[in-house]
């Protein structure tokens, strides 16, 4: 009997002038970046804790808290290298993802397809099955001023039969 597994993320940084951003594993920016522990990747949070929520695991912030001198500054590609690995041990594999990110700016829309495909290789999916959505607030609320950028990820995995 095959189990199927549904995942939802979600996560939110403030952005400060400087340095580099981090999307989806890309950098979208050296004007700008995350306020966080981490280098704040917001989709890679987003979708660590969708794989988690799926999987039955504990959530990112309990994983890798942010009072843990470990993960200060860390790459969120390394933190979903770890989280793939416990899916992996667990008997989990991933069917698809689907993430919506959120900003203002810097514009996403010409970084989508990169994302896409770096997903692709970190996950060993296919693209198509990843979809990566680039949204605004038209001008609402504290993403919408500029001033920090969401994302929002489900996913689908799939759980080991059992014997």
């Amino acid at each position: 009997m095959l189990k199927i597994r549904a995942g939802a993320g979600y996560d939110i940084h403030r952005l400060e002038r400087g340095g580099k951003l981090m999307i989806g594993g890309i950098q979208v920016s050296n004007d700008l970046h995350f306020v966080a522990h981490s280098d704040g990747d917001v989709l890679l949070h987003a979708l660590i804790d969708a794989l988690l929520g799926a999987s039955g695991q504990p959530d990112i912030g309990e994983l890798f808290p942010d009072t843990d001198p470990r993960y200060r500054n860390i790459s969120s590609s390394t933190l979903l290298e770890n989280v793939l690995l416990r899916l992996h041990e667990n008997g989990f594999t991933i069917i698809n993802i689907d993430c919506t990110v959120v900003a203002q700016k810097p514009l996403l829309q010409p970084f989508k397809p990169a994302m896409r495909e770096n997903l692709a290789r970190m996950l060993k999916i296919p693209a198509d099955a990843i979809g990566v959505k680039a949204k605004t607030r038209e001008g609402l609320g504290a993403v919408g001023r500029g001033e920090a950028i969401e994302c929002y990820c489900i996913c689908m995995i799939r759980a080991r039969a059992e014997s």
